[in-house]
This record gives structure tokens, C-alpha cells and sequence, in this order.
């Protein structure tokens, strides 16, 4: 089982934080290893709306699609894809926070077979990741970084 958790403070006010979050679209800008995001379903984002990614993860292209489980716009979004040896579970929740927002990302997933070997390896480099991939989100929204526009 592999189950990471990073959290940041990011210097601006929760509902922005979590709608440029939230927005698939925008992923590719602050996720260093996803190349693309292309939504699925219709309509405004919500529980059972679906997103294609495509990523770079220990040098292999991975395909994956997730999910929208839970969504409470500004508060929590929860997201899962059960394909593929490594099913994953995101959640992002905010906060307010000392007049920013605190962000927490967390990852969990029960690898299967040879996955099941690499998810012990896999913990620290997924927390490493995280934690660079929010200070990436917190440097754009703060207006510190014209990262990938």
C-alpha cells in the first residue's frame, strides 16, 4: 500500500487556490510528469466526471483515466482510476489558512503484481514529486513563476 500526503500554504484565497486546482486543464501547468489532460465528460466538473492523462512516471509514458468520486467545490476532490496495475486515489483539500490556503495532496493505491515490489520504492519518489509539484502550484498562483503557460 502506498499512501502519500504533502501539504503546502499557498498565499492566496482558498476558492482561487482550489478552482485553478481542480481544473484539469490546468494540471499539466503545475504537475511536472503529466503532458496532457483532456476531459471526457461534459458539462461543469462533478462526481462522475472523467479525465485522460497522459504522464511520464520512471521514464515510461503511462495512460490513465480518473474519475471525479467526490467533489465539494473549494473544499475536496477526490479522484480514482481503478485501471492498470497501480489503482490510485488523489485527494486535494484546502483550507483556510493564516489568510492563504493550505493545500494537502494525498496519494493512495494498493499496487498488484510486480507493482506490488516497486510501490516500496515508489512511496518516497511520489512524496518527492508531490512536494514539487505544490511548490510549483504555489509559485504560480502567487505569481512567482510563468512555468509552461
Amino acid at each position: 500500500m502506498v499512501n502519500v500526503q504533502t501539504e503546502i500554504h499557498i498565499d492566496r484565497p482558498r476558492r482561487e487556490v482550489a478552482e485553478y486546482a481542480a481544473d484539469p486543464g490546468n494540471a499539466p501547468r503545475w504537475y511536472r510528469n503529466i503532458h496532457s489532460a483532456q476531459r471526457l465528460s461534459g458539462g461543469p466538473a462533478g462526481v462522475g466526471s472523467q479525465v485522460a492523462f497522459t504522464a511520464k512516471f520512471l521514464g515510461r509514458e503511462l495512460k490513465y483515466t480518473y474519475e471525479f468520486v467526490e467533489f465539494i467545490p473549494g473544499e475536496r476532490l477526490v479522484m480514482r482510476t481503478a485501471q492498470g496495475p497501480f489503482p490510485m486515489q488523489t485527494t486535494y483539500t484546502w483550507t483556510d489558512d493564516d489568510g492563504g490556503t493550505r493545500m494537502t495532496l494525498g496519494n493512495s493505491g494498493s499496487p498488484s503484481g510486480f507493482s506490488r515490489l516497486a510501490g516500496l520504492f515508489m512511496e518516497p519518489m511520489i512524496r518527492r514529486e508531490t512536494r514539487r509539484d505544490l511548490q510549483r502550484l504555489k509559485s504560480i498562483l502567487e505569481g512567482h513563476s510563468q512555468i509552461r503557460p
